[in-house]
C-alpha cells in the first residue's frame, strides 16, 4: 500500500505560473481594495464589481499554464497516494494531471447560485454578468469563499490531513485561517515539510523540514528526498 503523501498548497505555487499572490505589497489585488471584491457585503453593495474582478482573474487563470511544481506532484502519484488541499482557486493543479485534489477557497472556474450553495455549475465561457441566472432565477456568483464565510470543505480537510503519512505545505506563509490551522491536525508520526521562500521566517513545529526555495526549485529538492 502507498504511502498517504497529502500537500497543502497556496499563492506561492501559482506565482511561478505568472498569477499574482493573494495580496501586493501595497495592500491591493488586481488594483482591487480586498474588503470591495471578496466579502458578502462588497456583493450586496456592487455585484457588476466583483463579477468584474473575477472576470478578470479568471480569464488570467485560463491564461497560464501548469509549471513544474505543479508537474512534480502528478510524478510522485506513482510512488505515494497523493491528494492535494489547496486554498488556491484556479486549476492548475487539475490541468497538470492531479487526480485528488480539494479546493478550500472555491474555484474559478465554476458559478454558483446566490439562492442555494449547493446549486454549482461549470462555466462554459469566461465570464459571470450581472442577469446571467441559475435554474432558480437567481443571480449567478463566483463560486469563491469570500472572507466571513464558513470554509465548506474544512472538515474533509481535516480528515485527509489526519492520515497523512507525509505532509507537506508548499507556497503558504501558513497566515490564512483556519486553513493554516490544519498542519496541527497532523499525527505525532506524519513527516513534515515547508517548502517557501520565507520558510526560516515562518513559525512552525521544529518537527518541520524547512526547504527555503520557490516552488519549483523546492519541490525538485523534496522530489529527491521523498524518493529515497
Amino acid at each position: 500500500m502507498k504511502k498517504k503523501l497529502v500537500v497543502f498548497t497556496g499563492a506561492g505555487i501559482s506565482a511561478e505560473s505568472g498569477l499574482k499572490t493573494f495580496r501586493g505589497d501595497d495592500g491591493l489585488w488586481e488594483g482591487y481594495r480586498v474588503q470591495d471584491v471578496a466579502t458578502p457585503d462588497a456583493w450586496r453593495r456592487d455585484q457588476k464589481m466583483v463579477l468584474d474582478f473575477y472576470n478578470i482573474r479568471r480569464k488570467q487563470c485560463l491564461s497560464a499554464e501548469p509549471n513544474l511544481a505543479h508537474k512534480i506532484l502528478v510524478d510522485l502519484e506513482e510512488i505515494y497516494d497523493v491528494h492535494i488541499i489547496t486554498q488556491n482557486v484556479d486549476d492548475l493543479h487539475e490541468r497538470a494531471g492531479s487526480t485528488q485534489v480539494l479546493h478550500l477557497h472555491g474555484e474559478l472556474i465554476k458559478a454558483q447560485s446566490t439562492l442555494n450553495p449547493r446549486f454549482v455549475y461549470g462555466m462554459e465561457t469566461d465570464e459571470i454578468n450581472v442577469g446571467d441566472t441559475c435554474e432558480l432565477g437567481s443571480q449567478l456568483r463566483p463560486y469563491i469563499v469570500w472572507f466571513g464565510e464558513a470554509v465548506p470543505n474544512l472538515e474533509k480537510a481535516a480528515v485527509i490531513t489526519q492520515e497523512a503519512d507525509i505532509f507537506v505545505v508548499v507556497g503558504t506563509s501558513l497566515q490564512v485561517y483556519p486553513a493554516a490551522n490544519l498542519v496541527q491536525e497532523t499525527s505525532d508520526s506524519c513527516q513534515l515539510y515547508l517548502v517557501d521562500p520565507n520558510a526560516a521566517e515562518i513559525r512552525v513545529s521544529s518537527k518541520v523540514t524547512k526547504i527555503a526555495e520557490s516552488a519549483t526549485v523546492g519541490m525538485q529538492e523534496l522530489r529527491s528526498l521523498l524518493s529515497e
